[in-house]
This record gives structure tokens, sequence and C-alpha cells, in this order.
């Protein structure tokens, strides 16, 4: 399962309410980065057959059945941090990150 906190919640509500369209929010990981793997998000207009939904404060999120057991169990956060602003994975599935933290292992 993923959840998203509620401050989260909120910017993706808003943000899908701008575009005027799509139906959540897709996480799913990929090859790259000095640790192996990063995060992946995009906004989501149409599912696909392996795809796996969840939902938390109200928002979708879709994960792809791939990518699950990478991120099951992450908690995505979205942080304000001075002048920057961006999504925080607390993702108990990760072992270690990259200095950078952009990228993950498991």
């Amino acid at each position: 399962m993923i959840t998203l906190t509620e401050k989260a919640a909120r910017h993706v509500a808003r943000s899908l309410e701008r575009r005027g369209k799509g139906i959540g929010l897709r996480l799913g990981i990929q090859t790259s980065g000095c640790s192996g793997l990063a995060y992946k998000l995009e906004y989501v207009d149409q599912l696909t057959d392996t795809d796996l939904v969840f939902e938390s404060q109200g928002v979708k999120l879709v994960i792809d059945s791939q990518s699950l057991p990478y991120v099951d169990g992450t908690e995505l956060d979205f942080v304000r941090e001075g002048l920057n602003e961006g999504f925080r994975f607390n993702n108990p599935n990760a072992k270690g990150v990259c200095s950078c933290g952009d990228s993950f292992h498991v």
C-alpha cells in the first residue's frame, strides 16, 4: 500500500484540477542514478492492465505491478525547504540512498 500525507494529497489534487484532467498520480521506479533505482512520478489519464490503484486522502495513486515490491509501504510527502519544494519518499524498503538523494537501492 502507498499513502500520501495531507500536504502531498492537497498538492496532487490542486495539480490535477489545474490540468483539467487526470485520474491520479502514477508512482513507479526506473533504473537510474548512482544507487540503481529512481522514483518516477507522472499524472495518469488512463489505466493499463498492470496498474494497481490505491486511494489515500481522497487521491488515487497508481502503481504498476512490477514497481510495487520496491515501493510498497511508501509514504509520499510534499515538502518546502527554503526556495525548494518537492515530493519526499519515505520508503521502508530503501536500504540506502545516494548522496544527492535522487536514487536508492533495496
